[in-house]
């Protein structure tokens, strides 16, 4: 047999459609209903669906009263707060296309994406870095715009442009990944195949209002759903998290690893009495973490895996758990196979894990790199570029990378764009980077160059600390006579992990 997952299609989405409205559905229902807790460590700010939806409409208004029009791009340069899916679903329910970006962003980051994309505005916290643009509605006016009028949901085609988030490219090069109205109504495929949400749940997601893991996860399918969303305010400590779960009766609780392993340190028993389980996506989740999790709290995790382009499509969930040391299986609806260089492998053997094309929750493109998203089909099928293995079952073994691609912190980043900033830094002639496991199941970014000298380590940091996000900071510099290469010259990246352990 070959390694296809395929039990039939999903419902199609209706038409006309739009995400934000899709998002909102339930909010005339449920009005009173909180739709959203900003938790703090006593007590909450509490948004009600009906709030939610006056303020999401309400500022859709007043983009269309600052002069946007629908189609036209803002990019968001927001921060950690409320104001961010606010913001994000307004522009999206009168039909404008934000682009939601990390607010750890470098201004000189800011500009190429600006001269990519020619937004139309810019949707900005003055303490956010931004590089110059002419039209910018700061974060005072978006408050302000959420006592309007609201406007009406824009309708229309579900295959047309929606939103667009950036992406590490394998290039180098961040891609700036284009998303259909549709792909909200493809995350129902995973209330029940990763979730197991109900509109009874009060889901808290651990992380950053302007992370996409958080935006999606945390806060938009609960809302479709008619849930509760809890998330922690800006600057929580993460000893504090077992406790606000515990006040606010949190019943699901979403992560990246790196969240589940802080709250555990130090401690063997966690009381979390309202807690049905967990949900672990951002990087591999290993199974001693898995294990620690389980014995501490007496919950499960459920882990996804996606990416930016389909989010997450392949998991476990309460109906079907993970076995052994897989990932689970495609969600109800996903059509999934595995590929060798010929098409599907028989079952059992290592290929590249790929999702079909006709995924609603697929991308459109890149943006202005269109030969690029055509470059990673093969026949019907987006190779997603991580290697897997899928079993009699359905189930999928994850393999790892078939590229460079790094993972710290659950954020994936291209080693060559990193190296492309440090290869302009003066004394350095040749630079390379990975990430390295600095203690168990705990990865940092290092960068490995060589040069005349070894080079001020301050200096560096202070270099990359003004040139890179955080997220894409090496947090070590390991200075070598030369790098490793193969026999035609080129770089071996997959070599210098074990040069940064000779160098401790």
């Amino acid at each position: 047999m070959l390694s296809i997952f395929d039990q039939g299609p999903p419902t199609p989405c209706p038409t006309p459609f739009n995400l934000a409205a899709h998002v909102l559905g339930k909010a005339d229902e449920l009005a009173d209903k909180t739709a959203l807790s900003v938790l703090r460590r006593n007590g909450s700010e509490d948004w009600s669906y009906r709030a939610l939806k006056a303020a999401v409409l309400g500022t859709g208004q007043g983009l269309l009263q600052a002069g946007l029009h629908p189609g036209d791009i803002v990019l968001m340069r927001l921060g950690n707060t409320v104001e961010f899916p606010i913001a994000y679903l307004g522009a999206i329910a009168v039909g404008i296309v934000p682009v939601p970006t990390s607010s750890q962003l470098t201004e000189p980051e800011t500009a190429r994406i600006i001269a990519e994309l020619s937004p139309a505005a810019i949707l900005r916290d003055p303490s956010v870095a931004c590089a110059e643009h002419p039209n910018q509605i700061h974060l005072d006016d978006l408050i302000a715009m959420h006592d309007l009028t609201p406007a009406s949901f824009e309708m229309g085609d579900p295959e047309r442009l929606a939103y667009v988030v950036y992406t590490s490219g394998t290039s180098g090069k961040p891609r700036a990944v284009a998303h259909a109205h549709r792909a909200i109504w493809a995350r129902q495929m995973m209330v029940d195949g990763w979730y197991g949400l109900t509109e009874k749940d009060r889901l808290c997601h651990a992380g950053a209002f302007n992370w996409t893991y958080t935006l999606g996860t945390g806060l938009m399918d609960p809302w479709t759903i008619g849930a509760s969303a809890l998330i922690p305010e800006p600057g929580t400590d993460m000893s504090q998290l077992p406790q606000m779960l515990r006040q606010n009766r949190a019943t699901i609780f979403a992560a990246a690893p790196g969240v589940f392993r802080k709250m555990l340190s130090g401690t063997d028993r966690i009381e979390l009495p309202d807690l049905r389980h967990g949900l672990c996506a951002g990087e591999k989740l290993s199974r001693s973490l898995y294990t620690q999790w389980e014995t501490a709290t007496g919950t499960e995790l459920y882990e996804a895996f996606g990416m930016s382009e389909c989010s997450t499509f392949i998991s476990s969930s309460p109906t079907h758990p993970a076995r052994g040391d897989s990932l689970g299986q495609p969600q109800p609806g996903r059509r999934v196979a595995i590929l060798g260089p010929q098409g599907p492998v028989p079952q059992g053997s290592e290929g590249t894990i790929a999702i079909h094309r006709s995924d609603p929750g697929l991308m459109l493109t890149y943006l202005n790199a269109p030969e690029e998203a055509a470059s990673r089909l093969q026949g019907d099928w987006f190779l997603t570029g991580d290697q897997g293995a899928m079993a009699v079952d359905g189930q999928i073994t994850y393999l790892g990378r078939d590229d460079d691609m790094m993972n710290a912190g659950g954020y994936r980043v291209s080693p060559v764009e990193v190296e492309s900033v440090l290869s302009r830094y003066p004394g350095i002639t040749q630079v390379g980077a990975a990430a390295v496991e600095v203690k168990q199941d705990t990865f940092v970014i290092a960068a490995f160059y060589s040069g005349p000298d070894r080079l001020d380590e301050d200096a560096l940091h202070a270099y990359v600390q003004a040139n890179l996000a955080r997220y894409k900071q090496p947090r070590a510099f390991v200075h070598l006579p030369e790098l490793p290469t193969g026999g035609n010259g080129k770089l071996l990246r997959r070599a210098l992990p074990a040069y940064f352990k000779a160098s401790n």
